[in-house]
């Protein structure tokens, strides 16, 4: 057997696809996104994806706004996003604006600048010496790679000098 043979897989039934995808949205959170992409790499065409999908969020196993919520949440307090990286990956996965604030209202304005905080102070540690200037550029260059805003970062880079 050669690696294309390896590489087709067998392909799901309507019915089948839509019990696999039940029992993934059961398990964890998904977006319509994830859930069309997975569809579409079972083998199904898209009547019956677009199908499924709709059968998915009538009978609640998907949940934009559910799914906004849980990822917002999770991705602050376990990856310690900040929430520009976060709006970038929501908008990746195709959620509405509407959806996407309704996550952003899971993280506190004081937990946020906790978190901050504590990240602007870790990496100050790991920055040994040097001109405070540059210091502070690599420290406000990590933040803001961690998705925390500019303004933000500054601030409170100042507020410690």
């Amino acid at each position: 057997m050669d690696f294309e043979e390896k590489k087709i897989k067998k392909k799901l039934t309507p019915n089948q696809a839509l019990h696999k995808a039940q029992l993934s949205c059961a398990y964890q959170e998904r977006c319509q996104q994830e859930m069309r992409d997975k569809l579409y790499e079972w083998g199904l065409y898209t009547d019956a994806v677009e199908n499924i999908i709709a059968s998915l969020v009538t009978d609640n196993y998907l949940n934009e706004e559910r799914f906004a919520k849980a990822y917002a949440g999770g991705k602050f307090r376990i990856k310690k996003w900040g929430r520009i990286k976060i709006k970038l990956e929501l908008k990746k996965r195709k959620i509405s604006d509407y959806c996407i604030k309704k996550g952003m209202q899971e993280i506190d304005d004081s937990d946020y600048i906790k978190t901050l905080k504590e990240i602007l102070a870790k990496k100050s540690k790991d920055i040994k010496g040097g001109k405070s200037q540059i210091r502070n550029y690599k420290i406000a260059q990590y933040a803001a790679a961690r998705g925390f805003e500019s303004d933000l970062i500054w601030d409170l880079l100042k507020n410690e000098a």
